[in-house]
């Protein structure tokens, strides 16, 4: 007997929305409310929402760059997304295969990823 497949990717998306004017950025803004219902919709005319997951996410620390979205597997953060950018990241990295790179945060913008280990020995909790 078969089980339930796995998932082949979750799509994280930030969906915090700030007053104007406050001191950290906001990644929905009102032009852009209906931004993560556009990707549950291109990814249902896609074809392949059993077997990509979007996820309504909290804030992922790239406020000034939003709206952002995390792809795992591999772990690729897409920065500044629009309809037609969400279109093509569908069409090329998550049925085709490829990274969209012109769409991925620049590299001095996400550095290597920190161990909880050394987060905590960074803030002074031991």
């Amino acid at each position: 007997m078969a089980g339930i497949p796995q998932p082949a990717f979750y799509l994280f998306m930030c969906q915090v929305e700030r007053p104007e004017g406050f001191p950290k950025g906001s990644c929905i803004k009102p032009h852009n409310r209906d931004i993560f219902q556009y990707l549950s919709e291109a990814l249902m005319r896609s074809g392949v929402i059993g077997t990509v997951v979007p996820v309504q996410s909290g804030c992922q620390n790239r406020c000034n760059m939003g709206p952002v979205m995390m792809v795992e597997p591999g772990h690729t953060m897409y920065v500044g997304l629009t309809k037609e950018k969400i279109d093509k990241i569908i069409k090329e990295h998550i049925i085709g295969g490829s990274v969209v790179e012109e769409f991925v945060i620049p590299k001095e913008m996400w550095a290597d990823a920190i161990s909880p280990e050394q987060m905590r020995k960074m803030a002074g909790v031991s």
